[in-house]
């Protein structure tokens, strides 16, 4: 097992980070992880858990089973051409960085011809907690065996969705990708509320976060859909109708979609950008 999930990291900020934390002494041991990364002051707090490193690609790449690019998107072109001819038919490359399709990622990693055992990915950030969820695109290299890897080290850090093509990929980056993003802003806009309302400061994000937290819980367990759940909450003319109404005036669900559908299209936008 430990052979078989063998790993590099390339790139070892934040969210490999995560990854290694659900996968060593699980998964694998700190022997089967090797970290690049320009960083010497990340590569040592990883060799503090007894991993390998070094700060540029080198031989040991050719051993790992798995690569993870976990770079930044401007720097990804450049990364992959240092590591290119380290590169094995027999390696499965997965990516995490954002905003690069993965025909480009094909084309970069293989030349003339594109290589195509390799995952793309698009985590969130509450994979930091363990609490996050992903999308998986896997193109037609890829075989069940490699599927089961990635969705293996993906679900060390949440949930795994797969999608069929890149603009699913980009809905998932328009959804859950900047997701938590949308939900920092509604829970500012619910502690703004309450102190604007009379209470302290710790009051109303106490109350704000144990909400939010109770009610994504009772819709992810409820068989009920979330606009039932809603309604029952809804009394006719009560506080919570009184508050939705005004939601309703102000064309919330809409404005919600309006903010995802930019999302994708800058998601497009990028890909693009990042492709030349």
């Amino acid at each position: 097992m430990n052979q078989e999930l063998s790993l590099s990291f390339i790139g070892g900020g934040n969210m490999a980070s995560a990854l290694a934390s659900g996968l060593i002494g699980k998964r694998c041991g700190a022997s089967d992880v090797h970290v690049i990364d320009v960083n010497e002051t990340a590569l040592a707090r990883w060799r503090e858990q007894g991993v390998g490193t070094a700060a540029a690609p080198d031989e040991q790449l050719s051993s790992r089973r798995v690569w993870i690019f976990a770079v930044k998107p401007q720097v990804m072109k450049e990364t992959v051409a240092q590591c290119k001819p380290f590169l094995r038919p027999d390696t499965l490359v997965i990516s995490i960085a954002a905003g690069i399709e993965s025909g480009t990622l094909a084309g970069w990693l293989g030349g003339d011809k594109p290589f195509k055992r390799l995952v793309r990915c698009m985590p969130n950030t509450p994979a930091l907690i363990g609490a996050g969820i992903s999308g998986l695109l896997a193109l037609d290299g890829v075989s069940e065996d490699d599927r089961a890897v990635a969705q293996l080290l993906l679900k060390a850090v949440g949930e795994v969705v797969w999608v069929d093509n890149d603009d699913q990929l980009d809905a998932v980056t328009a959804l859950s990708g900047s997701g938590p993003a949308y939900v920092f802003l509604f829970l500012e806009a619910l502690i703004q509320g309450g102190i604007d309302l009379g209470l302290d400061a710790q009051q109303s994000r106490k109350l704000a976060l144990a909400t939010l937290h109770g009610a994504t819980q009772l819709a992810a367990l409820s068989p009920e859909t979330p606009a039932t759940l809603r309604e029952r909450v809804t009394s006719k003319g009560g506080t919570t109708a009184a508050a939705l109404s005004v939601f309703e005036q102000q064309g919330f669900s809409a404005l919600v979609q309006q903010a995802m559908r930019s999302a994708y299209q800058r998601a497009g936008q990028l890909a693009t950008e990042f492709a030349k």
